[in-house]
């Protein structure tokens, strides 16, 4: 994230990951007073580093010191983690507290000395200016020999127009004394070191995502020299084959004789015979390109020489060698490896809106969010979270009470992870045009490609998708799941009574009948998104569709290049008759029968949202479990009416099921657990919350499930919501007596209507503290003991607030007295009649592989985010979208 004065992002420090050296918890012992006469400084100095931490001797006689340096450095290398994605280059610079390693904006590092009283900060900046007289092919050059930290530079940097320095220097607040760095005669030895460290240590995100920053990859030796034989060779735009075995896959272009052959498998995933290492072995040609990866912004080069990937600074011209126009090849963004799977008009190019001009936007909303590698799920699915009022309220309009309420370590935070990505989303201070200046001379260089360079959301996905098996890892995902995923922490960590994911949910009135004895059974259950099944029969082009397969197949044998895709045009309303219509149940069990039995299910809208999410179901798995997707083409409304799926409950001559439940059946090894005890609820499993979640269960059961069958695994609880899943109170939240009263939610306990645990706070007014000390510390903790004490410890102004604790206390008493007959889930019930405003699209063959873009109407035009490009849309691919977003129109 990007911070600094003007440019800062809200609170900034909370995008870093808290580290601390093992040598100073406290504080970095033995530092002396400089020779200054700012007597002010001098104090602050030696409050921040000159008392020796408890246990400590001044390093000159600790016979220990030689360790406490390795430490120093050791934990120094975690460091990087705290400026990783910051923006040194802006006019503040950034502002790394030495007692946490938090860094912070220039605005907010005032904030942070106020709360907790840390004086001491290293303060960075990167100085950049343009060289006018840069020679064509120069490396970027450096003044300064030594970078101070291993940053995520922009792209101008690494351009032949720029030279920057570095510049390092210790600041003590509150009357900013400067100590510039190094500093060897003022500093003592450990103080040297831990600076040092700090300022030469390597970003673990560099270690652990290697194939994410481009940037790294080397100039080959062999591109200024490179020779290239005149032997008459033109490559095609298409049609590919490697010329020794026929292979239609992962292709190489050997640079120096235009041969065509298949890579090996351990390179780039992706399989072949290895004829491409074969040529190099024979002929020695160094240099080879990946067909297919070929665009204007260059493509995937690789020396067999030099053994790895490396740049290719004059790959145009190599190319141009060939018969190849890089800057009008269209190669396979994002991941799409087989060439011929790629038709000339795929959803690649539509949705991307591929060969049209687009206008770069600017300003508060049009900020985009930086690919982290298959991160685009997510960075599509927070630009239309945050399009959403009720979300932009919540968060960055609560910014300065969540920022100034925040935990010790905020980077831990999810109200405060939110709030910082919507404030760098919504703010516009990373979303500005360039100056005047800037364009005539871009015009003047006929090099005009306006620069948006977006904000990182990598210390925002490290926090959502910690323990998840998906989404912390680096490969591609479902935007549909991560959207549930991020709707299950808003419920779990919302603030006060505000809840905007209540926008999503509505309750699903569920139909089942006994087809032997007719009976029904009526349930209601709660979900936030529509899923909408893919009428393929009713596909208004099947002559078309028939007539395109069999060309295909004609082509593939006789190696021709394919015919031009005919995408399956199905309509709208099909597609909604579909989802309407009754379902088997499968293993259905009759209560009426006391027996399994034959049964049908169908769903109606028991509420309507006031925001509708519909998902159409395009991916599905094959006869072998592979999975695939549907490349079809939806003409989805603008307007949406779908007033007449209101459920309307038990019918006139309808007879009810008997309310009976089938025996269930544990295994043996689990029966003395769950006879004995039930789990706290804050010790529920959610790896297997998550399982049965992404089944499409909805959240409140699966939660019921894993309580209710001891964490015994997600298997038995799927057992269990087979059996309750026709039970009225199935979807509704997890109330367990004696844990925040009746009706506390498992969703957590931060809202003004749930009281905490009086055991809990008991032990906090033990220690001395106030009642209602206690209470609001635990509210802000989810009542969490020792995240409580941890947070009354870092509020200390507590004494201010307390009326409005007492305000919430007395609205939680209130609460408690109404709750004498719980109340169900709350959903924002209105109309029907929808209007759409956001789409997020998928291109790929499965969630797996791919990429996601996402449009959103503002401001009465359509806006094409494209990972960190943000773009006036032309032609919005409406009918290709994977998910989308609708507003209720006011009756």
């Amino acid at each position: 994230m990007k911070c600094g004065p003007g440019t800062s992002i809200s609170s900034c420090c909370f995008s870093w990951p808290r580290v601390w050296l093992p040598s100073t918890k406290r504080s970095l012992p033995g530092l002396r007073r400089p020779k200054t006469k700012s007597s002010g400084a001098f104090a602050l100095l030696a409050g921040g580093w000159a008392a020796r931490a408890p246990g400590h001797q001044h390093p000159a006689h600790n016979s220990s010191t030689e360790k406490g340096q390795k430490e120093l450095v050791q934990g120094s290398e975690l460091l990087s983690r705290v400026t990783e994605g910051g923006d040194v280059n802006s006019e503040g610079g950034l502002y790394v507290c030495m007692n946490t390693f938090l860094a912070f904006g220039r605005e907010h590092v005032e904030r942070h000395f106020r709360k907790t009283g840390q004086s001491v900060y290293m303060h960075l900046k990167r100085h950049m200016r343009e060289v006018r007289a840069a020679s064509a092919g120069a490396l970027p050059k450096r003044r300064n020999s030594k970078l101070f930290l291993d940053l995520d530079m922009d792209d101008d940097l690494n351009s032949d127009d720029y030279e920057y320095e570095d510049e390092a220097k210790l600041v003590i607040f509150p009357d900013h004394y400067e100590i510039a760095l190094p500093n060897i005669e003022e500093l003592p030895a450990l103080v040297t070191i831990a600076c040092d460290a700090v300022l030469s240590s390597k970003s673990p995100y560099r270690k652990q995502d290697p194939d994410t920053w481009e940037n790294e990859l080397p100039v080959s030796k062999y591109a200024n020299n490179l020779a290239q034989l005149d032997n008459g060779v033109r490559v095609p735009p298409s049609g590919w084959k490697c010329a020794r075995c026929d292979l239609r896959e992962n292709l190489w272009l050997n640079l120096t004789d235009g041969s065509v052959l298949c890579g090996k498998w351990f390179f780039d995933s992706a399989g072949g015979n290895g004829h491409a290492l074969e040529h190099f072995r024979d002929m020695g040609y160094p240099l080879a390109v990946k067909l297919g990866t070929i665009t204007p912004d260059g493509a995937d080069v690789y020396s067999f020489q030099e053994e790895g990937p490396v740049l290719d600074p004059h790959l145009a011209k190599h190319l141009a060698h060939f018969g190849i126009d890089m800057l009008h090849a269209n190669g396979t963004e994002n991941g799409l490896r087989d060439n011929d799977i790629k038709p000339r008009v795929s959803e690649w190019e539509v949705i991307q809106e591929s060969g049209t001009k687009l206008k770069p936007m600017y300003g508060p909303g049009y900020t985009g969010l930086k690919n982290l590698g298959n991160s685009c799920y997510l960075s599509s699915v927070m630009q239309a979270i945050f399009s959403i009022p009720e979300f932009q309220r919540a968060y960055v309009g609560n910014l300065p009470r969540i920022f100034d309420y925040s935990p010790l370590d905020p980077t831990q935070d999810f109200n405060t992870q939110m709030t910082k990505l919507g404030h760098g989303l919504l703010s516009g201070q990373y979303s500005k045009p360039p100056v005047k200046s800037e364009l005539i001379e871009q015009v003047m260089k006929e090099e005009h490609k306006p620069q948006q360079n977006g904000i990182s959301p990598r210390m925002f996905k490290a926090f959502v998708s910690k323990s998840h098996p998906e989404f912390s890892s680096n490969r591609q995902q479902d935007a549909q799941e991560f959207f549930l995923h991020l709707v299950n922490l808003v419920e779990r960590n919302r603030i006060g009574s505000e809840n905007p994911s209540d926008v999503f949910r509505f309750l699903v009135e569920e139909r089942i009948q006994c087809c032997q004895t007719r009976k029904v059974r009526y349930t209601e259950r709660v979900d936030y998104l529509m899923q909408l099944p893919v009428a393929m029969e009713a596909a208004t082009n099947k002559d078309e569709l028939i007539a395109y397969e069999l060309m295909r197949r004609e082509a593939e044998a006789n190696r021709r290049p394919l015919p031009e895709l005919v995408r399956a045009k199905i309509p709208f309303s099909a597609c909604l008759q579909a989802f309407a219509e009754p379902d088997n149940v499968e293993d259905f069990w009759s209560s009426a029968l006391q027996a399994k039995s034959a049964g049908v299910k169908t769903s109606r809208f028991a509420s309507f949202p006031e925001y509708l999410v519909v998902q159409i179901k395009k991916f599905t798995f094959g006869l072998d479990w592979v999975p695939r997707k549907f490349d079809v083409s939806i003409d989805m409304p603008d307007l949406l009416d779908i007033s007449h799926l209101r459920a309307r409950g038990l019918q006139p001559g309808e007879e009810e099921l008997p309310d009976i439940s089938p025996p269930i059946v544990i295994p043996d090894d689990s029966k003395d657990r769950l006879m004995n005890q039930l789990i706290d609820p804050s010790d529920i499993d959610e790896s297997s919350v998550m399982q049965l979640a992404e089944m499409g269960f909805p959240l409140e059961a699966c939660r019921k499930a894993v309580y209710f069958t001891g964490n015994t695994g997600a298997e038995v609880a799927f057992n269990w919501i087979i059996v309750h899943m026709e039970e009225p109170d199935f979807a509704e939240p997890l109330a367990i007596p004696g844990y925040g009263g009746a009706g506390a939610s498992v969703f957590g306990a931060t809202g003004l209507d749930n009281q905490p645990p009086e055991e809990i706070v008991a032990i906090i007014t033990s220690m001395g503290f106030q009642r209602n000390q206690a209470v609001q510390a635990l509210r802000a903790t989810n009542h969490n003991l020792e995240r409580a004490l941890d947070w009354i410890f870092s509020h200390p102004e507590f004494e201010e607030d307390s009326d409005f604790v007492i305000e919430m206390e007395n609205n939680a008493n209130a609460n408690i007295m109404s709750e004498a007959k719980p109340e169900g889930p709350r959903v924002k019930d209105g109309s029907g009649m929808y209007e759409l405003f956001a789409f997020i699209s998928h291109m790929g063959t499965s969630t797996m592989c791919g990429h996601y873009v996402c449009h959103i109407k503002k401001e009465g035009r359509w806006v094409i985010y494209n990972d960190h490009k943000v773009c006036a849309s032309e032609r919005p691919p409406k009918d290709l979208g994977y998910m989308y977003f609708y507003r209720r129109i006011p009756s």
